[in-house]
């Protein structure tokens, strides 16, 4: 009988360490990817880029005519202002099915630059509420896009094989992955650009 009761005993002290154990290792868990998200929204704010695009059908829309530029360069206001004038799209028709429209002015709206924990997102709506104008329609008319790219002359972009400023991945090698990292600035027949 004492075999059976401490048998028992031992069974059920070690059943409490088991679930008590999960628990606790249940809570470290919790505490660690919080401790993960902290690490990642710091790097976030640290960030020379911004959110990378994410969105199949922006890509598939916006992205056949010119580079799918990531939401967070420009504020929802800009977005929502350039997703309802699709048919005179900077001198082009670009109109798209209703769902289709509202799906992709969703997703811009979702992570435009004013929604954005990322740095360069950040940058450029700090910009924005400086000069106290209106929220730009194109990304190079903001005033830190602007001041990023003063010293780059005609003749550097034209070497680029950029038409314009727009064209951002003529030299910034990443920038569909949403990295403006200047160190990763590349021109055509000038190699890596170093301001």
């Amino acid at each position: 009988m004492k075999t059976t009761l401490f048998s028992f005993s031992a069974l059920a002290l070690l059943g409490i360490l088991i679930i008590g154990g999960g628990v606790a290792m249940s809570d470290s868990d919790r505490e660690s990817s919080h401790e993960d998200d902290d690490r990642w929204e710091h790097l976030q704010r640290r960030s020379t880029g911004v959110a990378l695009t994410t969105s199949p059908l922006y890509q598939e829309e916006c992205g056949s005519c010119h580079m799918a530029y990531p939401a967070g360069l420009l504020p929802v206001s800009s977005w929502r202002r350039i997703m309802a004038n699709l048919d005179d799209h900077f001198g082009d028709n670009a109109e798209l099915d209703a769902q289709a429209a509202t799906q992709i002015s969703d997703y811009l709206a979702d992570n435009a630059a004013d929604m954005s924990k990322y740095r360069r997102s950040k940058q450029m709506m700090s910009a924005i509420r400086q000069s106290g104008e209106q929220a730009p329609m194109r990304i190079t008319e903001n005033a830190y896009f602007k001041r990023e790219h003063d010293e780059l002359s005609a003749r550097v972009i034209k070497q680029s094989g950029a038409a314009s400023l727009s064209h951002c991945n003529a030299c910034h090698q990443r920038a569909k992955q949403g990295s403006f990292n200047e160190h990763e600035i590349w021109i055509k027949g000038l190699g890596r650009y170093d301001d």
